[in-house]
């Protein structure tokens, strides 16, 4: 497969590397001072491109690889208000696109897990959600793509709990989602809930940045023979249900 990449820092780079040893081509990269590629014949003959950038920069990135007819699968977060215009033009055939807040295989177990945990919560009034994210200090966007989703994961499976925040409250149907910035962290996520009595935590805690660049490649390999707004959803239930593909991973 043909793979272009938008972004060469250290995670695209990562992502090149788990490319080509999964025996893939990489035809493009783009980085901040070559934005012209865009247009070159080597993008445009890309099977898809993996994007992972700034939230000032993403969305105008996909665009130019769009116009190029080049499907993109990316991990960047902080820009997701403007989503609706993506998926717009996915449903008109003018676009395929993937995108999630992360593409570890264990942070999607951790989604899952998270669901699980707060739907058994909805009859336990005692106890009360809270939220912390640790990444990098190159992270610019606060909190995190992953710590949206999970909050949505509890406020879509617990009927208590109706909005999230980052301010301090002490209102019992809103989750508080607490993020600190420090050295290299890859990304932590620690969902509490909390009573008088006791505390049940869950944790996901990442090692390094090969399980979300092994997603990203992964993501891409299926994607390539898809169109329209593709989630990670779709992409796990086929892994789960795929056991060549799910050796292929492991």
């Amino acid at each position: 497969m043909k793979i272009a990449l938008i972004g060469h820092g250290k995670m695209g780079r990562t992502i090149e590397r788990i490319a080509l040893e999964r025996g893939h081509e990489i035809v493009s990269i783009i980085d901040v001072d070559n934005h012209d590629d865009f247009d070159s014949d080597a993008f445009r003959s890309a099977d898809v491109a993996i994007e992972f950038t700034t939230p000032g920069t993403a969305f105008d990135n996909y665009m130019r690889a769009f116009a190029q007819g080049v499907k993109v699968v990316s991990g960047t977060t902080g820009w997701i208000d403007r989503m609706d215009e993506i998926k717009e033009m996915c449903s008109r055939g003018e676009a395929t696109f993937f995108w999630t807040s992360n593409f570890s295989i264990g942070v999607n177990l951790f989604f899952a897990l998270n669901r699980y945990l707060s739907r058994l919560m909805t009859n336990f009034p005692q106890y009360h959600p809270r939220m912390e994210e640790i990444h990098h200090i190159h992270k610019l966007d606060h909190p995190s793509g992953t710590a949206i989703s999970l909050a949505n994961g509890i406020i879509g499976s617990n009927s208590r709990i109706g909005q999230w925040t980052e301010e301090k409250t002490d209102e019992a149907s809103t989750l508080v989602i607490d993020h600190r910035r420090e050295g290299e962290v890859p990304g932590t996520h620690i969902v509490e809930w909390d009573s008088e009595v006791d505390t049940i935590t869950i944790e996901h805690r990442a090692k390094s940045r090969e399980g979300f660049a092994l997603g990203a490649v992964v993501a891409a390999e299926w994607v390539a023979g898809q169109s329209g707004f593709l989630t990670m959803d779709r992409l796990m239930e086929r892994i789960i249900g795929d056991e060549k593909l799910l050796d292929k991973i492991n």
